[in-house]
């Protein structure tokens, strides 16, 4: 008979075996790299997957497909599309020897979680959640002639709030009035409620091309090692934080909640993005960061304002946390 520890060894030796062949790159790949970072040819990684692969434009963009999944890449590029919902990835798609090679960070961090999606401890549900309303208090966020994001982040957050108390759960605020709170406190106070899930909402605007930038976009935490979506001065360089210990999830989140926002209401597609923002960075639960919109847009702006649609939009990100508990309860 083997000795216990022995056999233990040798099942976590078959498990990790079995997650290579399902999320690594097969033994016949060929890997690369490229910039610093390792990437696998992405023919070898879908043939696994027995995923379909296909230029749409030839050395321009590709499609992985099978009967359930589509998956659009654009060489040097970071945007992507999984299934219709565009997704940034952490390193562009690379063209080398007439082949498309694609980071192994994003195979692991980016779309393991979206396409196998992480599941919690049996009997773990999401009952708690945290809302999280941007600025306030001496912070108005962007202003609109009078109109301030902090004003519309409440006013959104108490939206979805009443909606996810009808829905079953529990909720609590970061504030529930205009006042400050300190970034790093926000995630604190989720941690010291005991949080499920923490979701900060707030609104986008643009100083140039007002009236053409428009939409939905949003955050999670950017791994390890990875730079950050919205760049100021986040490189590669940076190490792990608290909330990476949630990276699997919170991209998984972020990735429904940016499916519901943009199907439900139209709105433009900006996609799920990565950030090291103080309030996603701290959180020791899933945690996402949402811009539901750009208050600059003239005709978006409107809508924003607008109480109907501020209901509208809070139903949309009700429905993505919902699509998520049902999987990760699973």
């Amino acid at each position: 008979m083997r000795p216990p520890a022995m056999s233990f060894l040798l099942v976590v030796l078959a498990l990790a075996m079995w997650a290579g062949r399902v999320w690594g790159a097969p033994q016949s790949a060929e890997f690369a790299r490229i910039g610093g970072h390792d990437y696998v040819r992405l023919a070898d990684w879908a043939r696994g997957r027995n995923l379909e692969v296909r230029w749409l434009k030839p050395e321009e963009s590709i499609q992985l497909s099978n009967h359930s999944l589509k998956i659009l890449l654009t060489v040097d590029h970071r945007e992507a599309q999984i299934n219709g919902t565009e997704i940034w990835l952490l390193f562009p798609a690379a063209l080398r020897n007439g082949g498309v090679y694609v980071a192994q960070l994003d195979l692991q961090t980016t779309f393991q979680p979206i396409l196998s999606p992480p599941r919690n401890q049996p009997g773990t549900k999401i009952k708690m959640v945290c809302l999280d309303p941007g600025h306030g208090g001496k912070d108005p966020g962007y202003r609109v002639g009078a109109n301030q994001e902090k004003k519309y982040a409440l006013l959104l957050a108490q939206e979805v709030g009443q909606q996810l108390v009808r829905a079953g759960f529990r909720v609590f605020f970061t504030r529930s009035t205009d006042t400050f709170v300190e970034l790093p406190t926000r995630p604190e106070m989720a941690k010291r409620r005991g949080a499920d899930v923490l979701l900060s909402l707030h609104f986008n605007s643009a100083d140039a091309s007002r009236d053409s930038v428009r939409g939905a976009e949003v955050y999670c935490l950017t791994p390890a090692g990875a730079s950050s979506t919205n760049a100021r001065g986040e490189g590669g360089g940076a190490g792990p934080c608290a909330g990476n210990r949630c990276n699997d999830k919170n991209v998984f989140l972020a990735y429904q909640l940016q499916k519901a926002v943009t199907r439900s209401l139209g709105v433009e597609d900006r996609g799920v993005r990565r950030a090291r923002f103080a309030v996603l960075r701290d959180a020791v639960m899933p945690a996402t960061l949402i811009e539901a919109g750009f208050m600059s847009h003239p005709a978006e702006g409107r809508k924003i304002f607008s109480a109907p649609y501020r209901q509208k939009l809070a139903r949309a990100i009700v429905e993505g946390l919902l699509a998520y508990k049902r999987q990760v309860e699973m």
